[in-house]
């Protein structure tokens, strides 16, 4: 197991899982406005993840990863090995963000299956509060969503 560089305590665990809640709403419904549906490509991407819904899926490419402005919740995520400047993809429900440099079927697959996550924990909240726990307890790397995004991951 990882251990984080900082130790948070609880109240401010939750604090910052409070935070980076509403800060992923916000995302995930820019994302849903702005982003495009999936193509056939990607619908069926959608489909070996698992995503029950891949209409409601959206993604939006950005030349520029958008990051918390909470100095708490970034420091967090940092502490935890979430490296924000190294982020190619991010889902928040269905929505995705994509670098747009970086996008590949890869890419794609790994963050649909997030979605399937997201689907199985039935929202977006208690998916994130599951998956910051997981960042906290075992690190990026070693964080059971993550491991189970990679084994899903198609293409090159």
């Amino acid at each position: 197991m990882k251990e984080s560089k900082k130790n948070f305590h609880n109240a401010e665990i939750l604090s910052v899982i409070s935070r980076a809640v509403e800060w992923a709403e916000k995302q995930a419904d820019r994302i849903l406005k702005e982003g495009e549906p999936l193509n056939p490509s990607e619908v069926e991407l959608a489909r070996i993840a698992g995503v029950r819904c891949p209409e409601r899926v959206r993604i939006l490419k950005v030349s520029n990863m958008p990051t918390p402005e909470d100095p708490k919740f970034a420091e967090a995520a940092k502490a935890n090995g979430f490296l924000w400047e190294q982020i190619k993809g991010l889902t928040l429900g269905y929505g995705i963000y994509i670098m747009e440099e970086y996008k590949s079927a890869r890419l794609v697959s790994h963050e649909l299956r997030h979605v399937f996550q997201f689907e199985q924990t039935g929202s977006l909240s208690i998916f994130l509060q599951k998956y910051l726990q997981q960042l906290i307890s075992f690190g990026y790397d070693n964080a059971p969503f993550e491991i189970d995004a990679r084994k899903h991951e198609q293409g090159h």
